[in-house]
């Protein structure tokens, strides 16, 4: 028998990296409200009272960016000295500047329209690279179970936190959970790791019931727990000094969190502060969308679809489709009916999951796939019948 461990983490709105992710992409849902054909890739770090917003941005439109980042903080609870960070009385830097005019003329005409009569309407990739979309029929948003477990924890660690439930928390937190795996399947949990942030007064042991009753419980099914099930709650015995002030944080650096959770492999770029000309995000939604719609149909228990662009061109380098061996049907047929159905082209991308709206800053945290508390387009699965009638 085939056994191995597979393990991924999630973490809370009130890490410091996810922070930044969450406000670079309220300052490009900000932007694209108002001039949903802006240039943006915007970037936050933080640390100890401080906010940096840097990067490229080319609109019409004006966002008072300092006014964006406090409100981000203080929706996550980051609203005194005693949470370790205050949106209120932080300090916001800003060094932002235009797109380059070297990669805009190739995002605004892609090399397919050069020299073609007339003004050139086809989007070219905004930047090179490669993308990866996945899906997994181990849980019913189709995504690898160990990730999809940690997002329900971390989810919850918010949920308890903010409605009062366990007012000792604080915004800072991380799970993480180790399935077992016999031939191929997910049977078992084997570990879970929980670290929260919380005041001084509590004590671990207070932290450690409360945990293993009000948040493993509602997360995870009690048949995927064991005896031997091994439960790790605040490991170092603190965690009063958390968010920025513990860690500084930055935009992107959460990749695997927001992806696969190490399963499947990840593009070059990360997604938050992006516009949907950038394919690194807009392409490894599609390729998602696409992987979900063929496990959805039946066609294969795993799907991973691979993309590579190069900037300024729009149709992508290469392609590829895997079913890991679990295909219902001829691989060379899958390939041509996901290649029929669906149009990896910026243009194409962008018309088909309607990317040009204010949808992106829900996603930067709990991961931006398997997402059944959201109604994002790439999550749906309404190709699915039309791939089964292609083959």
């Amino acid at each position: 028998m085939d056994k191995r461990l597979m393990t991924s983490e999630s973490v809370t709105e009130g890490h410091p990296d996810k922070m930044c992710d969450q406000i670079s992409d309220a300052v490009l849902d900000a932007i694209i409200a108002q001039d949903k054909d802006a240039r943006v890739a915007c970037e936050t770090c933080a640390t100890t009272g401080l906010i940096l917003i840097m990067g490229e941005i080319s609109t019409s439109s004006y966002v008072p960016l300092a006014d964006v980042a406090r409100q981000v903080a203080l929706d996550i609870g980051y609203n005194s000295s005693e949470m370790g960070f205050d949106g209120n009385s932080c300090a916001v830097l800003t060094a932002v500047h235009e797109q380059s005019d070297d990669i805009s003329r190739g995002v605004s005409c892609a090399l397919e329209g050069r020299g073609e009569p007339g003004d050139c309407r086809i989007t070219g990739a905004g930047d090179q690279g490669m993308m990866f979309g996945f899906a997994s029929d181990e849980t019913p948003e189709l995504m690898p179970m160990a990730l999809a477990l940690s997002h329900r924890l971390t989810r919850r660690m918010s949920q308890v936190r903010k409605s009062g439930l366990l007012p000792f928390m604080r915004p800072d937190g991380k799970a993480q959970v180790t399935i077992a795996y016999e031939n191929g399947r997910p049977v078992r949990v084997d570990a879970v790791v929980i670290s929260t942030q919380h005041d001084e007064k509590v004590s671990h042991a207070e932290i450690e019931e409360a945990m293993l009753s009000q948040v493993v419980p509602q997360c995870i099914p009690q048949e995927l727990l064991h005896k031997d099930t091994r439960y790790y709650i605040n490991p170092t015995g603190r965690f009063v000094i958390g968010g920025p002030a513990g860690d500084s944080g930055l935009t992107g650096r959460k990749i695997i969190v927001d992806t696969y959770g190490g399963y499947a492999p990840h593009g070059g770029g990360c997604f938050s502060g992006k516009d949907p000309t950038k394919v690194d995000r807009s392409a490894a939604y599609m390729a998602r969308y696409a992987a979900k719609n063929v496990v959805a149909a039946g066609l294969a228990d795993r799907c991973q679809i691979a993309l590579a662009y190069a900037i300024g061109v729009a149709e992508p380098v290469s392609f590829h489709v895997d079913t890991f061996g679990t295909g219902k049907a001829d691989e060379t047929a899958i390939v041509r009916a996901v290649r029929d159905s669906f149009d990896f082209r910026p243009d194409g991308i962008i018309q088909s999951l309607d990317l040009r709206r204010p949808i992106y800053r829900q996603t930067a945290s709990y991961g931006h796939f398997g997402r059944d508390d959201l109604d994002l387009p790439w999550e749906r699965t309404d190709k699915a019948e039309a791939l089964k009638k292609a083959l």
